[in-house]
């Protein structure tokens, strides 16, 4: 099928030898493409060029972030080329499935209503650690009429132009936000069944999954505290109480047992805290395992659900702070640079 009409933003920091297997993936399309690099120090903007792809670098002066890289590739990539249709815009961390931009365009231009499109982002070493693993099931949304999309996903060109674009100052969670202008003038948005591309999160240290949770509650609270999406809403609320609530009463719920009767009340009262706390492992897993089908991952999905409740509640914590003093949210990252060896 011709991919006429359909041009592509890729945007990276710092991905080092992923850029490469994304930029390869999208080179045989043969479609306008655009690589928009955020501040990179690991000589991902020289690989790019070296691959023959045209590069946008962002201003280090202002703010980097993934909006801001979207919004200003897809000014530069219509610039050029003012007669597209379609932008599929594509993280630098990710290979895409050969056959994506042909199954997409096909649905696209047989549903006229529908703005946006994604499919099956999975995790390219789902083994390599946890932390991957719980990306892998992460991605594998429901198929259908959705919300929002993520980061990869191919947009019709009037519908986003009309729903105003990526944001800029949002620093992260801005794929919900643009979604819900987009819906809200009408549009769909589809999740197809259909393999889309091949995500690398290199998350293999506790720390980096740590910083992806409070990335998580950070970004949350500052979308739903500026656009009331209603999308973060559940998940903050429910750090919140998990998280800082539940441990602050259950602590000194014991502590008044342990002054007022003896300390194995307070040992039963944190008992009995933990039961709840498992319980709700449980649940998640028995939620998850409905749809995806698994105990061993679902109860590992439960129980790390339930730790990030801490980690979420922090970056709550930390936007609130910075929002009262009058700070612009930050980005949040998790990856490390990596040291990218050019290859011949």
């Amino acid at each position: 099928m011709s991919l006429d009409g359909l041009g592509i933003v890729a945007i990276g920091r710092n991905e080092g030898a992923r850029l490469r297997l994304c930029l390869e993936s999208l080179r045989e399309f043969q479609v306008p493409t655009i690589y928009v690099d955020s501040d990179s120090t690991d000589g991902s903007v020289e690989l790019a060029r070296k691959i023959g792809v045209s590069v946008l670098q962002l201003d280090p002066t202002k703010p980097c972030s993934a909006a801001r890289a979207r919004q200003e590739g897809f000014r530069t990539l219509l610039t050029d080329y003012p007669d597209l249709e379609f932008v599929f815009f594509v993280d630098g961390d990710c290979q895409v499935d050969p056959e994506w931009p042909a199954v997409t365009m096909s649905y696209l231009n047989r549903h006229e209503e529908v703005a946006a499109v994604c499919g099956r982002r999975r995790e390219q070493h789902p083994d390599a650690s946890v932390y991957n693993r719980l990306c892998d099931f992460e991605w594998d949304t429901p198929v259908g009429e959705t919300q929002s999309v993520g980061g990869d996903a191919v947009y019709r060109v009037a519908a986003y132009r009309e729903a105003g674009e990526f944001d800029p100052s949002v620093p992260a969670g801005e794929e919900p936000e643009l979604c819900k202008r987009i819906r809200d003038r009408g549009w769909k948005i589809w999740r197809l069944d259909a393999e889309m591309t091949r995500h690398d999160a290199a998350m293999t240290r506790f720390g980096q999954w740590w910083k992806r949770q409070v990335r998580t509650g950070y970004a949350g609270y500052n979308v739903e505290r500026r656009f009331g999406l209603g999308i973060f809403d559940r998940i903050i609320k429910s750090a919140c109480f998990w998280g800082g609530i539940f441990p602050i009463v259950a602590l000194m719920a014991a502590a008044v047992l342990g002054t007022a009767q003896s300390p194995l009340w307070a040992a039963v009262c944190l008992a009995a805290a933990v039961v709840v706390v498992l319980l709700q492992v449980v649940r998640i897993a028995w939620r998850k395992k409905t749809v995806n089908g698994g105990w061993k991952q679902s109860l590992e999905f439960g129980l790390f659900t339930m730790a990030a409740k801490l980690p979420i509640c922090l970056g709550v914590i930390r936007q609130i702070i910075e929002t009262a003093r009058g700070q612009q949210a930050q980005l949040v990252e998790y990856k490390s640079a990596e040291s990218l060896r050019t290859q011949s």
